[in-house]
């Protein structure tokens, strides 16, 4: 399930020459995304071909609405170490750019992305199958399964247990009655917590990873308390990275990873500053980890430097 990208500025068209010869493609770009308005005239009109990480990425996805994805989707795939190897699974994948984004630069990595709603799945899969994403399809397994089902029915679709080696988690972002609802109910359900709440998303990471395996989670800021209180029933050696807007401003996401089976005392790694103090533009490190997929250690310096040894 993706959220809404914050709107930290309008997008602005754009031309980026397509592979196949010298006639432009009109885009428009906004935090790493550049949409193809030239789609394939078979592409129904509500939906959008969008490119990531420089055109490596391409996803298919509503051209409006609580399942477009964006920055948080890039970030989660930048928060991992590209030479890793193993499982990596994203929960509530939505249309799958953090699971693309990922595959594409983590390439000794398997991808299993996990979504209920049918309308995102099917996004995905047509997203899956865009001729730019061939270098990495192989390697990337889509499962349509609700992660709040009972732990029988999650096995059965495809998310056994100690599946993964890192889990990517972009929960719904607002408790079921804070915000305003959407009217369609799949619009509604991509941007508000069920009655499980967060646990409920922490519980299934947690079934799905092995021990000593990670999980990464983007959540707002003013919704700290809630995130520390559940990542800790479960999980250990908390990091939290704030994220900010611009220099002079409070975070308004938190990026937070944690470990299975490892006991050590969280930290609160220096920030991650989206913009500079004027204009629109992000910063230069960010502008690389978006367009470019540099990973988010080479913006966030803290990110992935390692800890003493602990239990």
């Amino acid at each position: 399930m993706t959220r809404p990208t914050p709107s930290d500025t309008p997008p602005t068209p754009v031309s980026t020459p397509t592979d196949t010869g010298p006639t432009p493609m009109a885009t428009s770009r906004h935090a790493g995304v550049e949409r193809d308005a030239s789609a394939p005239g078979d592409m129904p009109p509500d939906i959008t071909v969008d490119a990531f990480l420089g055109g490596r990425v391409e996803a298919v996805q509503p051209a409006r609405g609580h399942h477009r994805a964006g920055l948080e989707a890039v970030l989660l795939a930048a928060s991992l170490d590209g030479r890793i190897s193993g499982t990596v699974v994203d929960l509530g994948a939505g249309v799958g750019v953090a699971g693309f984004c990922a595959a594409a630069r983590c390439r000794r990595a398997r991808i299993v992305l996990v979504e209920r709603d049918a309308e995102a799945v099917a996004c995905a899969r047509a997203g899956l199958a865009r001729p730019a994403n061939q270098s990495f399809a192989d390697r990337v397994r889509i499962v349509a399964a609700d992660i709040a089902a009972p732990e029988a029915e999650r096995v059965e679709a495809g998310m056994g247990r100690d599946l993964a080696d890192h889990v990517l988690l972009n929960p719904p972002f607002y408790a079921g009655a804070s915000g305003t609802r959407s009217p369609a109910r799949a619009r509604a359900d991509a941007h508000v917590l069920g009655a499980g709440g967060l646990d409920s998303w922490l519980r299934a990471a947690a079934s799905v990873l092995k021990v000593r395996g990670g999980v990464t989670i983007v959540f707002p800021a003013a919704g700290l308390a809630e995130l520390i209180a559940a990542v800790g029933r479960r999980f250990g050696a908390l990091d939290l990275l704030p994220i900010h807007p611009r220099p002079d401003e409070p975070a308004h996401r938190i990026l937070a990873r944690a470990v299975k089976g490892r006991r050590a005392s969280p930290r609160i790694l220096p920030p991650l500053i989206l913009h500079g103090a004027e204009g629109n533009a992000f910063t230069k490190p960010v502008e690389a980890m978006l367009r470019d997929g540099r990973s988010l250690a080479s913006a966030a310096r803290g990110w992935h430097r390692p800890r003493a040894r602990s239990s």
